[in-house]
């Protein structure tokens, strides 16, 4: 009851204040705040109305609103429903192509090191512009005009309306993808804001600027301003003036180009003079250096004539050199000394084994006597005679006094053949000693 109520005695409200608390869900519904200084209430866009606004919603936005009162009954709060809104002292479409400006030249669709120069005689020109207009037939009486050999080529699009926006980008891709195209226009007579709205569309934006082909923008009037001349490589002040940018004048092309023949005759005629005189010139040199070159080759058959001569010399000196120094090596070979003393071999190998053999015998006699006398020295040959040697066990101790073991040590006795193990009964002392 209340809602009906509410939605009966407010069903067109008006209202002016600044938005906020702004929320944009998944469902394309927009809610917010409108505020002053003094109030709030709760804001509802549905997406039915929010598809038709022409910018967008910010924070802090000074605006004007027409709607009707409602209450939201899960939470029993009361809302306005909007069905217009408009920015505070701007249209709505400036506050739009303000935005839009905005964000795109933040993504550097408008930098100025990206633009395209134009062609200085393109052959093939593409016209994007409306076929029955007025732009149209100044554009083509122009062209003509400047240069009758031009090839144009027409897209005809909607230059305004519905729909215009997506015709207008076709028809730049279409002429990009020909391949043949110098440069495109684009354009249309003036109009209001409204009318011109679609060179403000992103689409047709972001085709200019992925262009392969440079484009001119020459949309309305001198003072109208839109977002395609800042995206195209060159902007025109009218459509006259855009034809007069890309074509040139082939009146003027053809005198120029007459005059820069007469220029390369010219030209070309004092060259072919000031080289033939330098051919002549090197004829002339030409001769002197024929009789130069005689003389020289002269002088080269004597030098070489001498040259001959001392070679020769040189050689029969170098082969008796050759020859001494034969003689010389030949003495000093040491094949010839082996040979030589090859001679006196088998009679030092004679010396040689008789001296080796009397030495042997000295040494062999030399060697008995000492064994004999070593045998005479050694323990060994006192074993033999009878006698033995006594160490202790353990310890390997050769035992030369009694008092050195004890009843019941054991001893080892060496003889001359063999080993005695004995176990010490009784010890007698020298007391004499």
């Amino acid at each position: 009851m209340v809602r009906a109520s509410l939605e009966t005695d407010f069903a067109d409200v008006w209202l002016e204040g600044e938005i906020s608390n702004l929320r944009a869900p998944g469902s394309g519904h927009l809610y917010c705040t409108l505020k002053d200084q003094t109030s709030q209430i709760r804001v509802v866009i549905f997406r039915s109305a929010a598809v038709r606004l022409r910018f967008g919603l910010e924070e802090g936005l000074h605006v004007v609103v027409r709607g009707r009162l409602s209450v939201y009954e899960p939470r029993g709060e009361y809302q306005i429903i909007l069905d217009h809104l408009e920015p505070k002292g701007r249209g709505a479409l400036q506050l739009a192509f303000e935005q839009l400006k905005r964000r795109l030249e933040a993504e550097g669709l408008f930098n100025a090191e990206d633009k395209q120069a134009l062609p200085a005689f393109p052959r093939t020109i593409g016209l994007v512009t409306s076929p029955t207009g007025a732009a149209v037939r100044d554009l083509l009486t122009v062209l003509q005009r400047r240069c009758p050999i031009l090839r144009i080529i027409i897209a005809p699009v909607q230059v305004q309306g519905a729909g215009s926006a997506e015709q207008i980008s076709v028809a730049i891709q279409a002429l990009n993808r020909l391949g043949t195209v110098d440069v495109i226009i684009i354009g249309r007579g003036g109009g209001s804001l409204e009318d011109l709205w679609s060179f403000n569309e992103e689409v047709v934006i972001r085709a200019i600027a992925a262009s392969r082909v440079p484009i001119v923008s020459a949309v309305g009037h001198e003072t109208d301003v839109t977002l395609a001349d800042f995206a195209a490589d060159v902007r025109a002040p009218t459509p006259s003036a855009a034809a007069e940018l890309v074509a040139p004048v082939l009146a003027e092309f053809v005198e120029r180009l007459g005059l820069f023949t007469v220029r390369c005759r010219h030209a070309i005629s004092a060259q072919c003079l000031e080289q033939r005189q330098q051919l002549d010139l090197l004829r002339a040199h030409m001769g002197n250096l024929r009789l130069r070159i005689l003389q020289e080759a002269q002088r080269v058959d004597g030098a070489v004539a001498s040259l001959r001569e001392a070679v020769r010399g040189k050689l029969s000196g170098a082969m008796v050199n050759a020859q001494a120094w034969t003689h010389a090596l030949t003495a000093k070979s040491p094949a010839f000394r082996v040979r030589r003393e090859l001679v006196i071999v088998p009679q030092l190998q004679s010396r040689l084994l008789m001296a080796m053999s009397h030495s042997l015998t000295q040494k062999a006699q030399h060697t008995h006597a000492y064994l004999s006398r070593l045998n005479g020295l050694s323990p060994l040959a006192i074993l033999d005679r009878g006698y033995g040697i006594l160490e202790t066990v353990p310890g390997s101790r050769i035992i030369r006094n009694a008092g050195q073991v004890s009843v019941g040590d054991e001893i080892l006795a060496r003889l001359a053949k063999g080993q005695i193990r004995c176990t010490v009964e009784e010890v007698r002392l020298d007391r004499s000693i």
